[in-house]
């Protein structure tokens, strides 16, 4: 666990931003006292009290050691920071390392991305930076407050994670509205259909999660078994669900890297 530290997040109350403040507070992170939150009106809103709120993002990076920039990637170039001496984690999609720098005076930046599950202390928030080991424990801490967090090799893998973590539920709520809709034309109620898949994607996560193979070894496990479900993802694969998946992915990537400029 990293020393104490005081945590400031530009764009505290987006989506994004508020659900980090909620997971570095349940998490034991920073305390109330030690958070900052800037954001275009000044304005509370819901946030605990203790939190320190303000429109001047300038003092936000003065009062804190660490800078969390979580505003819109169109809206960086307008903001308009000193953060020279912070350390700064960045979790705008597509904007990259060297840009936050060159823009921010900042010479330590980790760049992330995590999901509004952090909310729950549900996201997985993958990161990369050129850091010493004081302030990758600091990332470390800071991320893991909001679920499970990993280093990554480089800032090309931060854009494929931006696509398949990023977006939840996203892909996973695709998969199941059409599981959803399969049902629902052979006749099941509508609302016995949504109960059933809320509870089949609680107990399929808490499984993959929980459990020690993989994903694929699940899948294979199921094939090998040769039972119905055997069938089922046979008819899948052949029909192409991971072309359909690539694809899918691909196009998210790529609009990560147009919206970064």
């Amino acid at each position: 666990m990293a020393d104490r530290m005081t945590v400031g997040v530009i764009g505290g109350t987006g989506m994004l931003g508020r659900s980090l403040v909620s997971g570095l507070l349940d998490g034991g992170v920073v305390r109330p006292g030690e958070l900052w939150v800037a954001n275009r009106s000044g304005a509370r809103g819901d946030l605990p009290e203790g939190v320190r709120v303000t429109a001047d993002a300038s003092e936000l990076v003065a009062a804190c050691d660490v800078v969390i920039l979580s505003v819109p990637p169109g809206h960086f170039d307008a903001l308009e920071i000193d953060a020279s001496g912070r350390l700064v984690i960045s979790v705008m999609a597509g904007v990259s390392r060297d840009r936050i720098a060159a823009h921010t005076g900042a010479s330590r930046v980790a760049r992330a991305m995590s999901s509004p599950a952090a909310a729950r202390r549900l996201a997985f928030s993958p990161w990369c930076g050129e850091l010493d080991e004081a302030d990758r424990a600091r990332v470390a801490a800071v991320l893991g407050a909001c679920g499970t967090t990993a280093e990554v090799a480089d800032e090309a893998q931060i854009e494929v994670f931006t696509a398949l973590t990023g977006p939840v539920p996203g892909f996973v709520a695709q998969f199941a509205a059409a599981m959803a809709d399969y049902a629902t034309r052979r006749g099941v109620a509508p609302e016995v259909v949504d109960m059933a898949m809320r509870q089949l994607f609680l107990s399929a996560g808490e499984m993959l999660a929980g459990d020690a193979p993989t994903a694929q070894a699940h899948v294979q496990g199921m094939i090998d078994y040769a039972g119905t479900t055997a069938a089922g993802l046979l008819a899948m694969q052949a029909a192409g669900v991971q072309q359909v998946v690539d694809e899918g992915l691909d196009a998210a990537v790529a609009r990560t890297r147009e919206i970064g400029g």
